[in-house]
């Protein structure tokens, strides 16, 4: 089955889409005073076994206030399935110099492709890719300061943040470290973490991605209990030619510590995690038109359990691979309808399982 996965990935020839900045950067050069923006995603999932699920998935209201040329100031509301709601960012960003800014409060970790551009028109599929979500906890934020900056002569783009660290509990073998996430809601800050990528765009069409993570979950000074250390890499490439595109990632993370934190919270996580994806797209109508119609493909697995230490045995069940083909209708810049089937399996079982999922994105 993985090698036709590959098979139909070199049949289905896919998307072109845009090296854009994401909604905080776009508010950021909107000119001065009140800024606005928002986005949105509603889904419809088709399971071949089990009941279908409808679901307005997310609507973000981007509200910001750029007092001038140097100083913005970016807020993202997000309310998920209608009853949750979210602070996502908020965070204050100074010209220290041209093409170099410092940048405080609640921001997104810049790791992989979609935690950055998470904007549901800038990414093929109803659903975001699953390793997005148990590898790379998108949406992955919170609280710190660093910098950001541009070196043009050498086409590069850099950050450096210093992060506070993730919950110690709540962590597993199925997702991960994903339930860590303190999201910037009265969280502690007991351990510091850092956080750095480099982007070059030296080739036109062509973004590479380097990006790390490192550090340590945060433990209660007044409890007698584990964290585990994080360290974690990642590589993206995007690649977009006229109506032709390509983008794909490799994220491993290693976690110390695994074994004593699963003792003491009776949990299955791992020591290693992996996940990666290649992605095709191609967009159906000419260049002469506004509208895209982009004809996609995806091939995609990730390993919760890529490594396990001390006594706990790997489960086969949480080495996923996800095959997704579709189509994204970008009726307009910021507004699209989407459609993918999705075949779903895992190294546990030689039985696969199907979704057909609709949606509809947008972005202003």
């Amino acid at each position: 089955m993985k090698k036709l996965f590959h098979i139909i990935i070199l049949i289905h020839a896919s998307t072109s889409f845009v090296f854009a900045q994401n909604a905080a950067e776009t508010l950021m050069n909107k000119g001065q005073g009140i800024v606005l923006g928002g986005y949105g995603e509603v889904h419809v999932n088709l399971p071949e076994d089990g009941n279908g699920k409808v679901d307005v998935h997310r609507l973000v209201t981007l509200l910001g206030y750029n007092f001038n040329d140097k100083v913005q100031f970016v807020s993202e509301i997000e309310f998920e399935h209608v009853v949750e709601v979210y602070v996502e960012q908020a965070f204050l960003s100074y010209a220290l110099r041209d093409n170099l800014s410092l940048r405080a409060g609640l921001m997104l970790i810049p790791m992989g492709i979609v935690n950055e551009f998470h904007e549901p028109t800038t990414f093929n599929g109803v659903e975001r890719p699953g390793m997005d979500k148990s590898i790379i906890p998108s949406t992955w934020r919170e609280i710190g300061f660093g910098l950001n900056g541009r070196l043009d002569d050498a086409s590069l783009r850099y950050q450096l943040y210093l992060f506070n660290g993730f919950k110690s509990d709540g962590l597993g073998g199925s997702h991960g470290i994903r339930s860590g996430r303190a999201k910037g809601a009265e969280a502690m800050w007991n351990t510091t973490n850092i956080s750095a990528k480099v982007d070059w765009y030296g080739i036109d069409g062509l973004k590479l991605g380097l990006a790390g993570y490192f550090g340590d979950t945060n433990v209660d000074v007044n409890a007698n209990v584990p964290g585990v250390g994080i360290s974690m890499i990642g590589i993206d490439a995007r690649y977009a030619m006229e109506r032709f595109g390509m983008r794909g990632q490799f994220v491993t993370t290693s976690i110390d510590g695994s074994e004593e934190y699963n003792l003491a919270w009776d949990s299955d996580l791992g020591s290693k995690m992996n996940g990666w994806y290649l992605e095709a797209s191609y967009n159906l109508y000419s260049l002469e038109k506004e509208e895209k119609l982009d004809l996609f493909a995806r091939y995609s697995n990730y390993d919760t359990h890529a490594g396990v230490a001390g006594s706990l045995v790997a489960n086969d069940a949480y080495n996923r691979n996800v095959l997704t083909t579709g189509l994204s209708w970008h009726v307009a810049p910021g507004a699209a309808f989407k459609m993918d089937y999705q075949i779903l399996g895992n190294e546990a079982s030689d039985e696969n399982t199907s979704v057909l999922n609709f949606g509809i994105g947008v972005w202003f």
